[in-house]
């Protein structure tokens, strides 16, 4: 009888606890762009962990939050069908903030045998650590792990848990696989990334991002944005801003990558059905 073992295993918690960046430490490359803005993920993105002894399909996805939009209740409804169907649930804090309302809401509805992971131990002194594990017990989940995602401190006893719970089971991906997302999808979140970084206020929940044509190495991706203020801000005086991000992305792309970035203004994408679905949400 084979003793591999195979599984998926969803990532969820609030808005910027740390769930993308964990993800790319358990992987060990950038498969889910991070950013401190909240609702950054908005998809479920799939990371793949092979060892000798089995393959672990983890699930990140969006943070669950009080939606303001239909896009906000499409993002939520994302990351509770992530929750579902799968065979272990690992649960998000942040050690640097309270345990809140929206920690309750997740951790009340998550099955009992779910790992709760408290991230950023390394912002915080230890007592603080502690006392969060402690306000956390009281939601009687199966085990409890104090982490860095950004160190990597206390991972591999994450990822032991994980793997001794595993049931056995199939390689579902090739031995080399880190991530099932396209190349176009990628490129799409990397361009993303960098409007995250370098736009302010509103504006990052309005942008969104698709690549349009794929012809290597020529590819064409479109941003959207819902006013023409917000195109102008994209831009940027003299285009410096959409400049600055294209040579970021492409620094993060094979060489010889020939990027072009469109702005187009489409109004109140967020609350559009028809527009939602054809950006991909």
């Amino acid at each position: 009888m084979s003793s591999f073992k195979s599984g998926f295993v969803t990532i969820t918690g609030r808005p910027n606890v740390g769930k993308s960046t964990l993800l790319n430490s358990i992987v060990g490359r950038k498969v889910s762009i991070v950013s401190d803005k909240p609702s950054t993920t908005r998809t479920q993105v799939r990371g793949i962990l092979t060892r000798r002894n089995g393959q672990v399909v983890f699930v990140d996805t969006p943070g669950i939050h009080k939606p303001r939009s239909l896009l906000g209740q499409r993002l939520n409804d994302v990351a509770n069908q992530a929750i579902e169907n799968v065979d272990l649930v690992v649960v998000l804090t942040d050690a640097s903030q309270d345990v809140g309302k929206g920690d309750s809401f997740i951790l009340e509805r998550v099955p009992r045998d779910s790992i709760v992971a408290v991230n950023k131990i390394d912002l915080v002194p230890g007592e603080k650590v502690l006392a969060q594990l402690s306000e956390l017990a009281k939601f009687d989940k199966s085990s409890y792990f104090p982490l860095s995602a950004k160190s990597g401190k206390g991972l591999e006893e994450l990822l032991d848990e994980i793997f001794d719970r595993l049931p056995a089971g199939p390689m579902y991906y090739p031995t080399e696989a880190m991530t099932d997302i396209s190349d176009a999808d990628w490129v799409a979140e990397l361009v993303r990334e960098q409007l995250l970084a370098m736009t302010r206020e509103e504006l990052p929940h309005s942008i969104a991002c698709k690549v349009t044509e794929w012809e290597w190495p020529r590819i064409r991706c479109e941003i959207h944005v819902e006013r023409s203020s917000q195109k102008a801000i994209v831009i940027g005086k003299g285009g410096l801003v959409l400049k600055e991000v294209g040579t970021r992305v492409r620094l993060q792309l094979p060489p010889g990558a020939f990027l072009e970035l469109f702005v187009k203004v489409s109004a109140g994408w967020q609350s559009n059905a028809q527009s939602l679905g054809r950006l991909g949400y």
